[in-house]
């Protein structure tokens, strides 16, 4: 499904975070982890979607580490094929499997997760499903990052039309999480290249004309 997987550490030889690891990402994640002597503290999904979380499990086990992920996604790791609807059970003969991580963790909007050295900041934006999240982190040099997931693409966002998408939600999370972040802000999104803010404001098709935000979530 070409989905991105992130290693990341503050430098060689330490502690790392993992972030959607899809399926067959074991194998060139195994290669990183050999090649800068980096020890896994723990895994972050974006969203429960299979393609960001097939090989979580695997993961968690081998290195006895912790998966977070909002609750409302939580079901899926269960059951992978819950999201795709009926059409999409019947791509992967009626059912698909995979092992679920036995310690899972929950995420909160304003969280702040210490992992691996590095400071997170967890923001719901729900939309694509229910319970996506992005996770704000920054640089000792000051610079700022944000892995995505499927909320935000270079030039795109994440579809709205599985089960537990909801296309009035995800506009209130753009306007309100996603614009509200600073144009310097690196993006590391769920698919495709990296982008900024700031060129996403500017360019984004689906960023352009936002309703101004209401003060709940739609449906909420």
């Amino acid at each position: 499904m070409q989905a991105n997987c992130y290693v990341l550490a503050r430098g060689d030889g330490q502690p790392c975070v993992i972030v959607d690891p899809g399926q067959e990402a074991g194998p060139a994640l195994a290669e990183q982890l050999l090649e800068h002597a980096l020890t896994p503290a723990a895994v972050l999904l974006t969203h429960g979607h299979f393609d960001h979380v097939f090989s979580a499990g695997e993961i968690c086990r081998e290195h006895g580490v912790p998966a977070w992920i909002h609750p409302d996604d939580r079901y899926m790791l269960a059951d992978p094929g819950a999201a795709l609807g009926p059409a999409g059970r019947q791509l992967f003969g009626g059912g698909l499997s995979m092992p679920a991580p036995t310690d899972v963790r929950d995420l909160a909007d304003g969280d702040r997760l210490e992992q691996a050295g590095i400071a997170f900041e967890v923001v719901h934006t729900p939309g694509h499903t229910g319970g996506s999240v992005l996770f704000r982190t920054g640089t000792d040099e000051g610079g700022r990052l944000v892995l995505s997931g499927d909320t935000l693409f270079a030039g795109a966002i994440g579809r709205t039309d599985l089960p537990g998408g909801d296309h009035a939600r995800m506009l209130h999370s753009l306007s309100t999480k996603v614009l509200a972040l600073d144009d310097d802000t690196a993006v590391l999104p769920g698919h495709g290249p990296t982008t900024t803010i700031g060129r996403e404001r500017v360019s984004n098709p689906f960023l352009q004309d936002l309703p101004e935000a209401a003060e709940q979530p739609p449906g909420r």
